[in-house]
C-alpha cells in the first residue's frame, strides 16, 4: 500500500512537471479566478476525468488509499484534492481561506465537478452552500450534474438537480470530433479562453469580436443548423485547411479554431479600424499616394496566396469587404476560404455549388456565369477594388449592386472613369482596364500588377507627381 502511495505522489509531481510548468508551484493560498483557466495551469487527473473526457483513463484501483496532500500543489489543485477525497473540513478551510470555490484546472473543472464524479454527498451540499457554480460547464461542456449521473452518484445528482441544476442531455459531437485525442489538430484552441461579445466593427452576422489570452481576436461561429449540412461542415473544413497554411504581412492572421466543441468557430487576429469597404465609405476617394500602397499591400497578399505551395489558392471572393486595415495602416487580405471551389483540372476550377452570388459587384464575368474560370478572376476583383479607391464609390454607383454585376459580367460593360485623368497616376487607368478585361487570358497576373505598380510609383515619385507617397501610415 505504502508503494501505491508514493507511485500516485509521484505521479502526481510529473504531471505538474511537464510542458510549460517548470518552476515550482507557489503554496501562497491566493484567490483564483474562476474565469480565467491560465491561473492554474494545472490539469486535475488523479480522480474520476470528466464524463466526457475523451481520454477514457482507468479510475483508481484502490478507493481506499488515502494520499497526504502533495507539497507542490497550488491553491485551485489543494482544493480539486481535497473535493476527490471528499475531505469535508478540507474543503472548508480552503474555502475560509480565500479559495475561490469556482477555481477551474486546466480543463475548466471546479471542485463541485470532481465531488459529482466521486460521489461525495457532504462535499456537494458544502460546496453549494458557498455558491458553487452549478452549471459550469468543462472543457468538454460536462457539467457536475452531467458527471454525477453518468458515474451513477444518484444521491449527488438528485441533491444538484434540486438546487436548479438542467437534466443533462445527450452529448452532440461535432463533425470534425477525434476519436484519439492525439488526433486533435495542433491549431485546436481551448473554447474556455474565448471571451467573446457583440461583434463590433467586423462584418456583422459573420464575425464577432472577442479576448483570447488578453488579446482581441475576430471569432467566425459556424451556425448551429450547418452542423447537419455536409456542404457546410466541409467548407468550414476547407477554409481551415487553407488558413492552416498561409503566412503573409498582408494576409489575415490565423490563430486558431474550436473543432471539438461546440459552437465549432475559426479565430483570426482582429483589426479595429475595419474593412477598406468602411473606410473608402467614411473618407470616399482615396489620395493616390494611398491608393497606391493600399494596391500594393492587395497585390502582395494575392500574389502569395496564387503561389501557395503545395496549392495555389484562388480567391474567388475578393472584395473590400474581405479586406482589413491594421492599426499601422497596412492591408490584410481576409474571406479567401468563403467560397468553396471545385479543381476540375490544374490550375482551373469551378464553384463548388453552382448558382453565383447576383449581388457580388466584384464577380468576374466566367464566376457569374458558373463557367470553369482560373485565378484571373482576382485580377478582375481587384481591378474593381482599385477603381473605387480612386473614384470613391462603386462601379456603376448610384445603381444597384445587382444591376451593376449584370452589366458588367453579362452585357460587358464598364464603369466611367469620372474622375479627371491628371487625378489618375500616368498609366494606371491602362492597368485597370487589362485587369477587368472580358477575357482572362488578357489580364495580368498579380506578379505582373506588382511590378507595374512599383514602376508607377517610381514614376511619380521622380517627377514630384505624389508629394506626399508613402508617408508613415501614422503621420
Amino acid at each position: 500500500m505504502e508503494n501505491i502511495a508514493k507511485q500516485l505522489r509521484r505521479g502526481i509531481s510529473r504531471q505538474l512537471s511537464t510542458g510549460s510548468i517548470k518552476r515550482t508551484l507557489s503554496r501562497q493560498f491566493t484567490r483564483q479566478s474562476s474565469m480565467d483557466p491560465r491561473r492554474n495551469n494545472q490539469r486535475f487527473s488523479f480522480g474520476r476525468q470528466s464524463s466526457l473526457d475523451p481520454i477514457r483513463r482507468s479510475p483508481r484501483q484502490d478507493s481506499d488509499i488515502d494520499l497526504t496532500v502533495p507539497e507542490n500543489l497550488d491553491a485551485t489543485m489543494q482544493l480539486l484534492f481535497m473535493a476527490c477525497r471528499g475531505d469535508v473540513k478540507g474543503v472548508e478551510d480552503l474555502l475560509n481561506e480565500g479559495i475561490d470555490v469556482n477555481s477551474i484546472d486546466l480543463d475548466g473543472r471546479t471542485a463541485l465537478h470532481i465531488t459529482a464524479c466521486e460521489g461525495h454527498v457532504e462535499v456537494a451540499k458544502l460546496l453549494l452552500s458557498r455558491k458553487a457554480n452549478i452549471d459550469a460547464r468543462d472543457r468538454w461542456g460536462s457539467t457536475a450534474a452531467a458527471d454525477a449521473k453518468y458515474y451513477g452518484n444518484t444521491e449527488v445528482y438528485n441533491i444538484l438537480k434540486a438546487r436548479g441544476a438542467k437534466a443533462p442531455k445527450s452529448t452532440r459531437k461535432t463533425p470534425m470530433a477525434v476519436a484519439n485525442p492525439r488526433e486533435v489538430p495542433e491549431y485546436e484552441l481551448n473554447p474556455l479562453e474565448l471571451q467573446i461579445r457583440k461583434s463590433d466593427g467586423i462584418s456583422k452576422g459573420t464575425y464577432q469580436v472577442a479576448k483570447w489570452n488578453g488579446t482581441k481576436v475576430s471569432v467566425k461561429i459556424l451556425d448551429k443548423d450547418s452542423y447537419s449540412d455536409p456542404d457546410s461542415i466541409n467548407a468550414f473544413k476547407h477554409e481551415l485547411t487553407l488558413l492552416e497554411k498561409v503566412r503573409h504581412p498582408n494576409v489575415l492572421q490565423f490563430v486558431g479554431a474550436v473543432t471539438q466543441n461546440i459552437p465549432m468557430m475559426i479565430v483570426s487576429e482582429y483589426h479595429s479600424k475595419g474593412d477598406l469597404g468602411n473606410y473608402i465609405q467614411k473618407k470616399g476617394r482615396l489620395s493616390p499616394s494611398k491608393a497606391l500602397r493600399f494596391a500594393l499591400d492587395i497585390a502582395r497578399g494575392m500574389n502569395y496566396l496564387h503561389e501557395c505551395k503545395p496549392d495555389p489558392i484562388i480567391h474567388c471572393d475578393l472584395k473590400p469587404k474581405n479586406i482589413f486595415l491594421d492599426i499601422g495602416g497596412q492591408l490584410k487580405v481576409a474571406g479567401f476560404g468563403l467560397i468553396r471551389l471545385s479543381k476540375i483540372q490544374p490550375g482551373k476550377a469551378k464553384l463548388a455549388q453552382p448558382g453565383a452570388d447576383r449581388s457580388n459587384l466584384y464577380m468576374a464575368p466566367e464566376v457569374y456565369k458558373d463557367d470553369l474560370f482560373d485565378r484571373s478572376v482576382d485580377a478582375y476583383s481587384f481591378s474593381l477594388i482599385l477603381y473605387e479607391m480612386f473614384e470613391g464609390i462603386q462601379a456603376f454607383h448610384p445603381k444597384s449592386p445587382e444591376e451593376a454585376a449584370k452589366m458588367m459580367c453579362l452585357d460587358g460593360k464598364r464603369p466611367p472613369f469620372k474622375i479627371k485623368a491628371r487625378s489618375y497616376p500616368p498609366d494606371l487607368k491602362e492597368l485597370i482596364e487589362e485587369c477587368w478585361d472580358q477575357e482572362a487570358a488578357a489580364r495580368p497576373t498579380f506578379s505582373e500588377i506588382i511590378v507595374r505598380l512599383d514602376k508607377v510609383v517610381a514614376t511619380c515619385t521622380k517627377q514630384g507627381w505624389l508629394k506626399d507617397t508613402f508617408k508613415l501610415p501614422w503621420i
